[in-house]
């Protein structure tokens, strides 16, 4: 439906983090389809687990249970700290589902009057009509209205706003990194701060890691670097290594919240899709996020000083680059046509390398970017 603004290629195959187009040529990718493949481009192990999957069980639903959606439930809240999890499809539903949870949750203790779901300027949680009211740039907001009721949005780093806002609401909702909102990470006080605001009021603090999540800044959930643990987290992305997967991780507080009936999702917890993450889980060692962190270091360095960058921004293997004086897009466009992939997140180009790139790959892609921003 032209619902896309695509580059001019079409791949056909990859590998690690290298992907060829229907002629052969190669790419370095720096996107892993948007943060998805974690593992790279056909990962065997992933692959493996996928295909015997697939040949073995399919899709049951959830009247029933299975061994891959149970495994990778008990993993993830043995990794995480958290109580219970619920698998949808995408991070949009995920955050649907934190939503609903949030807003039960102070039904059952305080009744009514007390819905609103408070998000950040900036942010990003989706592009259902209830996501796309919590998401607070008002690019997103054009030619759906009405929208869904009960959101606010707050500025970053602004506690005054934030501590009226928080009257009435059930849900603080915060992506510690801004991903679509150029990579902007949030400022450690602010997030210290806000979330003590939310326990001395007993308004959840749910944390939006669909990007920032699995590995992706160095540390399995971004808020480790801030050292909480919040309510609700929400999951997608890199959780399933490249196949369609959402999760809801639930503390103590909310985790029984929900019962039979109140939520679902047809292909939530689907065991070809969870095989897939479960390989994802195990692989997500500290040996491999030690790397991780490594590896985003290297890439500041390069762009630390280096002509044509104004700024640098991001954790770990999620980085923001703002041009001095090009446009974002024209350096894409022009990474593209020297074989490199990379993406854009307003006004910055954006860098989500695969997790396990290798080093000779990673450095032959920031030896093209660089040149492109020197140029």
């Amino acid at each position: 439906m032209n619902t896309y603004a695509r580059f001019d290629l079409l791949i056909e195959s990859g590998k690690g983090a290298i992907c060829r187009d229907e002629k052969g040529n190669e790419y370095v990718d720096f996107t892993s389809g948007i943060g998805v493949n974690c593992l790279g481009w056909c990962d065997d192990e992933w692959a493996d687990a996928v295909s015997a999957q697939a040949h073995k069980l399919n899709h049951t639903s959830n009247l029933y249970y299975t061994e891959p959606c149970a495994l990778l439930a008990q993993k993830l809240c043995a990794c995480t700290g958290y109580a219970k999890v619920f698998f949808g499809n995408s991070g949009a539903e995920a955050n649907e589902g934190a939503i609903k949870l949030a807003r039960k949750y102070s039904y059952d203790k305080y009744g009514d009057g007390r819905s609103k779901v408070v998000t950040l300027v900036n942010s990003f949680h989706g592009r259902t009509i209830s996501t796309l009211s919590a998401t607070g740039q008002d690019g997103y907001h054009k030619w759906f209205f009405p929208f869904t009721g009960g959101f606010e949005h707050v500025p970053a780093g602004d506690l005054y706003a934030l501590s009226n806002a928080l009257e009435g609401a059930c849900a603080l909702v915060v992506e510690f990194v801004q991903g679509e909102g150029g990579v902007v990470a949030l400022d450690a006080n602010f997030v210290a701060e806000a979330y003590e605001m939310c326990r001395a009021s007993d308004v959840l603090f749910v944390a939006d890691e669909v990007q920032t999540g699995m590995g992706r800044t160095g540390k399995l959930l971004a808020s480790q670097h801030f050292g909480i643990l919040p309510d609700i987290t929400t999951l997608a992305k890199g959780l399933g290594g490249g196949l369609p997967i959402g999760a809801v991780l639930a503390g103590e507080k909310v985790a029984n919240t929900l019962g039979a009936g109140m939520h679902g999702s047809t292909f939530g917890g689907n065991p070809v899709v969870c095989a897939g993450a479960n390989v994802v889980v195990d692989r997500l060692d500290d040996k491999l996020l030690a790397d991780v962190a490594r590896k985003g270091e290297y890439i500041r360095s390069r762009l630390d000083g280096c002509p044509g960058v104004k700024a640098v921004s991001g954790l770990g293997m999620m980085v923001g680059i703002l041009p001095e004086t090009k446009k974002a897009a024209d350096i894409a466009k022009q990474a593209l046509a020297k074989g490199l992939l990379v993406l854009t997140a307003k006004d910055r180009v954006r860098l989500l390398p695969p997790l396990t790139i290798d080093d000779a790959a990673l450095e032959k892609g920031m030896d093209i970017l660089t040149s492109i921003l020197k140029d």
